[in-house]
């Protein structure tokens, strides 16, 4: 499981005067070759650095951590059990740096050298899965708890005191000791608010979900400042006594998957509503292809199970459906067995987002759209 630390870890990662290598493998299923496929594309993608590690120009710390890094990353993915879609490796062994994560959707493999991570791969994939921050309140405790990739850990419990019950022995009795109660109950609430004040403002969490017994959960909400009511996708009923893991994990995941396919229809609807009033948007798989080929995609929008064969240019970066020369430079094109996949991993290269649709929209059977960057200029005829 990725969790934010690590990512926050990542992206603070730098090698110091010495190499740092970022190394993208896409991982195909255990059965049959996988594995074997798997690690020829470890190794082959380690043999385009190792060059700079015999280099005798470069500096001798900086060979060696490189040496030292080929060998410690092929023995550590070799091992490594395998799953599916991608890894993504950091490595500088001079510094003692070494980060290995495994991403939920497959990434375009790749190796790069440089003093700094490469890491837009990893937050392009990691741009598409909500990052959500579940409270669980009851009777003076609150449990906290973040839900991300389908998965949940418990954060922190936090508890106040509370009144036991009494038998009241008048009517100014009970009314003292229920304010009492109350006040007690606005404590804990204020002190839980503040704890997911401060989870908030350090950019960690997208999403809030409150659940925990019928009558409280309403309570507390009133108490959430607005910029916690922003991030509010819904609340649920749960026992937090005889509540598991895995029921949390399945109350969250329901409202965080309803939010995300909300979210998914309105940008197919803002799709083609800038379609439809000339405003600079794709609509369809080729035009989507040509938009990407420019680096005009801001907003990408894929179905989900589209898989589709094509050809690219790896010169100029053309994606197309077929053709035998590029149209722009002549070169010969490619064939790649999905183009789809080359269309998001484009994208993601030039810094643009990416969302795969899981519902039935009417952007299905065009298979992609986007909102763009800027107006396309006329697509040329693919070289036959």
């Amino acid at each position: 499981m990725i969790t934010q630390e690590q990512v926050d870890r990542i992206l603070r990662l730098n090698g110091n005067g010495l190499p740092l290598v970022s190394l993208y493998v896409p991982a195909d299923p255990p059965q049959g070759t996988g594995r074997r496929t798997f690690s020829t594309r470890v190794a082959s993608l380690l043999d385009r650095i190792r060059p700079l590690a015999e280099d005798g120009s470069a500096d001798r710390a900086a060979r060696l951590s490189l040496r030292e890094d080929i060998a410690r990353i092929g023995k550590s993915i070799e091992e490594e059990p395998q799953r599916p879609a991608a890894v993504a490796v950091f490595s500088c062994s001079g510094n003692d740096i070494y980060e290995e994560v495994w991403l939920p959707r497959r990434t375009r493999e790749r190796i790069v050298v440089d003093v700094d991570p490469y890491v837009r791969p990893l937050l392009g994939v990691l741009d598409e899965y909500y990052r959500t921050c579940a409270v669980v309140v009851d009777k003076g405790i609150g449990e906290v708890w973040e839900h991300y990739l389908d998965q949940v850990r418990e954060l922190k419990v936090i508890r106040d005191r509370v009144l036991r019950k009494h038998d009241y022995a008048d009517e100014y009795a009970e009314y003292h000791v229920r304010n009492k109660a109350d006040e007690l109950s606005k404590k804990h609430y204020r002190r839980l608010v503040g704890e997911l004040k401060q989870l908030f403002g350090h950019g960690g969490y997208d999403l809030l979900a409150v659940g925990g017994v019928t009558h409280e959960v309403p309570v507390f909400v009133d108490f959430l400042p607005r910029e916690l009511k922003d991030r509010l996708v819904s609340t649920f009923a749960i026992d937090r006594e005889g509540a598991t893991p895995a029921d949390i994990r399945e109350k969250v995941q329901e409202l965080v998957s309803e939010h995300a396919h909300e979210e998914q229809r309105q940008l197919v609807g803002e799709i083609l509503e800038a379609k439809a009033t000339r405003r600079p948007a794709a609509v369809g798989l080729d035009e989507t292809l040509w938009a990407a080929s420019l680096a005009a995609v801001r907003t990408l929008a894929v179905d989900d199970d589209a898989v589709v064969p094509g050809v690219v240019c790896d010169r100029d970066g053309l994606l197309a459906r077929s053709g035998k020369t590029c149209p722009l430079c002549g070169e010969p094109l490619r064939e790649v067995p999905d183009v789809v996949g080359e269309l998001t991993e484009t994208v993601i290269d030039e810094g643009g987002e990416v969302r795969h649709i899981e519902v039935p929209t009417e952007l299905r059977s065009e298979q992609a759209g986007a909102l763009l960057r800027f107006a396309l200029p006329p697509q040329p005829t693919a070289g036959s």
